[in-house]
């Protein structure tokens, strides 16, 4: 892409490009590092603005650069070293922007490429809040449409790069900056709106700013973050450690979280949100003087020092987390990528102290009388961004208490609603949450124990009608291969040290958890297959409480369905030929119209004829069908219907399937096809003449 700030291509600017086609990589590279060390900035000056676009592709997507997204070292190392060197800190291209960086040289940056809230506020000559904008705003002769940004070398350099790691075609500004119309409104700025939806690199990328930029507030020394150095001179630097944080990331990043939260789907994508949102709340871990991490049984503890940041962050935590547990509730917790996610939470916030921490920090913002019964005189003047959330010691210009409220309202705004994390909705969630646990535990017992039973040949004597087909199971067989023996010891594992974390937190009694199992019910045949979904009798029969849908999604209980219609008239089953099913209901029916008198004839008589004719033409299973009820199997009242002849049963795989085996058998013993159809005959004549004096009889025994 080309601005039309650029001067006439030089000489050296024609020579560079035509290298760039013809030339080989390497080659490039070592050409430009001469170009740098020898010309002087003013010529590099007009090269400049083509080298950055070279490297990470135009503003446009049209150009990709040197793609250095898709560069790793393992499937070419040569060249990836080749480029790490060249944007190497103190590498050639740093060297560029240095020299350029001393003579004081401009670049023009387009507006139309910023986040879309800083762009409309411009446009509308409004300058943004943050100072990274002030006295860089030019017009051009077209009007707003042609503004840009006057950008020192290494802010040009910067934009650039912030933007190559996010663009599909770190960096606040470019992150972060991205937000609804009423997230804008809470900050005073311009009305925008725009659709954002970050995608998992976007995040990674993020994740990587906040590391850092722990790494870099955490790297202050002792005597540089003591109480009485605030009252000495300091270096920018030091000032700038101790205000990345609450300046620049904080505000910007809690309203990305939450719309991250609010909008991602309910899938295993959400570990790169929930990863970053972590990597934030643990300061602690990117600390010079950090400890050993905990094991899985033993978290880390989290020292005193660190209470200022997390009651300064306290929305972070507490909101965010509540957030967490409606996402938690809507999830599939069998699934290990989802039990994964409930661990990691839980075992951050299970960390010692840091669930006191943010406690005390709650009663700062609800009950600051209780918190500090000495309280000195409160100096009510806008918070200042100074002093450090990092920092192990209050400002002594203000309180504890202070702190937390401007902390909520400048995110929240003065009208807020505040549910305490550790208050009475917070706890209902989470007793909620410890219940799916448990229900989720279980529903993975059950998946192993199918799996161990299933047997391999399962699927295809289903198919062919030979094995008993368990209407009521939980997952087919391709679901149990999936999850499998592994997956579902590591969800067990995973969702046990949850619940143990969470019970940590909140306080749960062991007599709580225990009365989720208890819930369960001991009576429970084959693994719960048999009991009914949790529900409650309503006007018009049961309705489903929530435990009950999860039970019925999670497949840990279902409610035993059978077809009470017409046996006729049923769907056609998977084991059945459709076309062949409706052939022979044509026939039969065709057959019942025509000969329903003499039918009707045959079955009133009282001799072997009269019982042959009942057993053949009548539905004997029509009177004794049952229906659900809230306590369990009420008979319906059966109602009389005339014989009839039913051909179904010559539709179906299973009787086709054994007529052929019959003849192929009959096939090896020199029996053909029709002394096999006149024996098959004669046995079912056999059979079908002792069935029926077989149940007149039983009907005589009967009271």
């Amino acid at each position: 892409m080309a601005f039309p700030h650029l001067q006439q291509p030089s000489s050296l600017l024609a020579s560079l490009k035509a290298d760039s086609i013809n030339k080989p990589f390497a080659q490039q590279c070592q050409d430009l590092i001469k170009v740098i060390e020898d010309f002087p900035a003013k010529e590099l000056h007009t090269i400049f603005p083509w080298l950055v676009e070279s490297i990470f592709g135009s503003l446009d997507g049209v150009l990709v650069g040197w793609n250095l997204s898709c560069l790793q070292g393992r499937v070419n190392p040569v060249e990836y070293s080749i480029v790490m060197e060249f944007l190497d800190p103190g590498g050639p291209m740093m060297k560029l922007v240095y020299k350029l960086q001393a003579e004081d040289c401009k670049f023009d940056f387009p507006v139309s490429y910023l986040p879309g809230p800083v762009k409309v506020s411009i446009q509308e000559c409004i300058l943004p809040d943050s100072p990274l904008y002030h006295n860089k705003v030019q017009f051009t002769p077209t009007g707003a449409l042609g503004l840009n940004l006057a950008l020192n070398p290494f802010e040009y350099y910067i934009f650039f790069f912030a933007l190559s790691l996010i663009t599909q075609k770190v960096f606040v500004e470019m992150s972060l900056h991205h937000y609804s119309l009423e997230m804008y409104q809470k900050m005073q700025s311009p009305h925008t709106k725009e659709s954002f939806t970050p995608t998992e690199e976007h995040v990674l990328v993020v994740r990587l700013l906040l590391k850092h930029l722990h790494a870099f507030a955490n790297s202050l020394k002792p005597e540089q973050a003591s109480p009485s150095a605030h009252s000495h001179a300091t270096s920018p630097l030091e000032e700038f450690k101790r205000a990345a944080v609450p300046r620049f990331v904080q505000q910007k990043l809690y309203l990305f979280l939450e719309h991250c939260f609010g909008h991602w789907p309910l899938d295993a994508s959400f570990r790169a949100v929930l990863e970053m949102w972590l990597s934030y709340l643990q300061p602690w871990r990117y600390a010079p003087d950090k400890q050993a991490p905990g094991s899985d049984s033993q978290p880390w503890c989290v020292l005193e020092k660190w209470a200022p940041f997390v009651q300064e962050n306290l929305l972070m935590y507490t909101k965010l987390f509540v957030g967490f547990l409606n996402r938690a509730l809507r999830t599939d917790l069998v699934s290990p990528k989802h039990a994964l996610m409930v661990f990691r939470v839980a075992k951050v916030f299970a960390q010692s102290n840091l669930a006191e921490m943010i406690q005390k920090g709650e009663q700062l913002f609800l009950e600051p009388e209780l918190v500090i019964p000495h309280r000195q005189h409160r100096l009510f003047t806008a918070p200042t961004f100074t002093g450090s959330f990092l920092s192990p010691w209050p400002p002594a210009v203000t309180d504890a208490s202070f702190k937390v409220m401007s902390h909520v309202y400048s995110l929240e705004g003065q009208d807020c609603k505040y549910t305490p994390m550790f208050g009475p909705e917070a706890r209902t969630l989470v007793l909620r949450l410890a219940q799916l646990i448990t229900q989720a535990k279980h529903t993975a017992k059950s998946i192993s124990d199918q799996c161990a039973e299933t047997p391999a040949g399962h699927s295809f004597l289903s198919w062919l009608g030979f094995s008993s087909m368990d209407t009521n199971g939980s997952y087919t067989a391709n679901d149990l291969d999936e999850m499998g023996q592994d997956s579902v010891r590591k969800t067990d594992e995973y969702l046990e040290k949850a619940l143990e974390y969470l019970r940590q937190i909140f306080r749960l009694s062991e007599a709580q958890l225990r009365q989720f199992t208890l819930a369960l019910g001991t009576t429970q045949d084959e693994n719960g297959k048999k009991q009914l979904p949790d529900c409650i009798v309503g006007e018009n029969g049961l309705i489903l409480t929530p435990l009950g849908r999860y039970q019925i999604i999670s497949g840990l209980r279902r409610f035993e369905i059978e077809y009470q219609g017409d046996a006729e008239l049923q769907p056609i089953q998977s084991y059945e030929i459709a076309s062949l099913v409706r052939t022979l209901f044509r026939l039969s029916s065709a057959i019942n119209h025509r000969f329903a008198g003499q039918m009707a004839a045959l079955c009133s008589r009282d001799d072997f004829l009269g019982s042959f004719c009942r057993y053949h033409l009548t539905e004997p299973g029509l009177a004794s069908r049952h229906l659900l009820s809230p306590v369990g199997r009420r008979q319906v009242a059966g109602h009389t219907r005339g014989p009839r002849l039913s051909l179904r049963f010559l539709g179906s795989y299973r009787t086709l399937v054994s007529l052929l085996l019959a003849f192929f058998v009959a096939s090896l013993f020199c029996v053909g096809p029709l002394p096999c159809t006149l024996l098959v005959t004669l046995g079912y004549v056999l059979y079908t003449s002792a069935m029926p004096l077989l149940t007149e009889q039983g009907k005589l025994h009967q009271p």
